[in-house]
């Protein structure tokens, strides 16, 4: 065996190590969504239930009333892709083509906003949202929160995107009488779909299990989230953690589908502002 392929082994088994330490909460929570009471406390804890509860399920979805918490979190979650997709678009090809040092300040700004917590910057949206009167419509509220906490993140990814896009097009766009704002909605934007659309699927991710605004800003159950739907189990004297779990399986299935199945678009979205 050569040195090469000792070492190409070895990373391969370092590999396997790590997916197998990332993936297991994902594993347990699976299994535990199956196991009776009794065996989610069971000490040595069980890896693989002997009597797999499939009606936790059941149980779950029609006393919880999932399928409400599930379409408050689609609602919030396309609605604040389809607000951040029309608005960030824009600002990441300004920032991406006008080159100026007020530009330049204004990405700095832009980043400076994504590291802020949600936690931080609740509060003062709470109070203005309070003051217009936008926490009348909580649903509507917590997709202009999301907006505001995911828009830097999509700016710096579309912004990569549009700078691979030659600069030649839109000029040549331009000699042949398009203005603009014609190059960038003919030219420009369908060369850059796919950074967008990997953007967009991101940002769908976040929203779909966003828990402070949607706790802030929306009281009544009926319009909450799935995620703050979760967060009703929570108490003093929890002990129902495999209907936790299946609670939790659920909710996360659809979008841990949606990330296997789009994984490739979303590596080569990722790396389509990479090169120029």
């Amino acid at each position: 065996m050569t040195r090469q392929s000792t070492r190409n082994i070895a990373l391969v088994l370092i590999a396997v190590i790590f997916a197998a330490i990332y993936l297991f909460p994902l594993y347990w929570m699976y299994v535990t969504s199956i196991k009776t009471t009794s065996e989610a406390f069971a000490s040595p804890p069980i890896f693989i239930p002997t009597h797999a509860q499939w009606t936790n399920f059941v149980d779950v979805w029609v006393s919880r009333g999932m399928g409400r918490f599930l379409w408050n979190s689609f609602y919030i979650a396309t609605g604040s892709v389809i607000l951040i997709a029309i608005m960030g678009s824009g600002c990441a090809y300004v920032l991406a083509r006008y080159r100026s040092v007020w530009v330049d300040i204004g990405l700095f700004l832009i980043l400076m906003l994504q590291v802020l917590p949600p936690s931080l910057m609740v509060t003062p949206i709470f109070v203005g949202f309070s003051q217009l009167g936008i926490l009348e419509y909580p649903r509507f509220a917590t997709i202009l929160g999301i907006t505001a906490k995911s828009m830097p993140f999509f700016v710096v990814l579309v912004r990569a995107t549009f700078m691979s896009v030659p600069m030649e097009l839109e000029e040549a766009a331009l000699v042949d009488g398009n203005s603009r704002i014609g190059a960038f909605f003919h030219i420009v934007l369908p060369l850059a779909r796919n950074g967008i659309l990997v953007s967009a699927i991101l940002i769908y991710m976040q929203a779909f299990g966003e828990f402070v605004y949607s706790k802030t800003f929306i009281a009544d159950a009926i319009y909450q989230p799935a995620s703050v739907g979760l967060n009703t189990f929570m108490g003093p004297n929890t002990v129902e953690w495999d209907k936790i779990m299946a609670y939790a399986s659920i909710y996360v299935t659809p979008i841990l589908a949606a990330f296997v199945l789009l994984q490739r678009k979303i590596v080569s979205g990722l790396t389509s502002g990479a090169l120029k």
